[in-house]
């Protein structure tokens, strides 16, 4: 069964940090492009970070840049998505998502995870 499981998302004060977790199982995810995106609520889904499988690039949201770093472990078959100098405004249900196979981050959307909900809070 292919499937994508989001973890690491929680409580965490402004200014804090988090490492969301990307796990793939019943498939490999050494040729996919991943994405992170978010959702607020009561707003729209928006992508916040991307990591291509073919040169390694690279894309953050403006709103980030410089706060997020995104990696990924083939051998764990798993991509990070690191999270420091938290801010109320990056509350929001978290999902990776796959490209389809072989394209890069502006590819089509294939298997999404479940979301994880990380909360910045005082």
């Amino acid at each position: 069964q292919v499937q994508l499981v989001e973890s690491g998302g929680g409580l965490v004060q402004p200014g804090g940090s988090l490492r969301l977790s990307c796990a793939a199982s019943g498939f490999t995810l050494d040729y996919d492009a991943i994405s992170w995106f978010r959702q607020a609520p009561g707003k729209e889904r928006k992508e916040v970070s991307c990591i291509s499988s073919s040169d390694g690039s690279i894309y953050y949201a403006d709103s980030v840049k410089g706060r997020f770093t995104i990696s990924r472990d083939n051998a764990k078959n798993t991509v990070y998505l690191q999270m420091n100098s938290l801010k109320p405004e990056d509350t929001a249900v978290y999902y990776c998502a796959t490209h389809v196979v072989g394209s890069s981050c502006l590819g089509a959307l294939d298997a999404w995870g479940q979301g994880t909900l990380v909360t910045v809070s005082s």
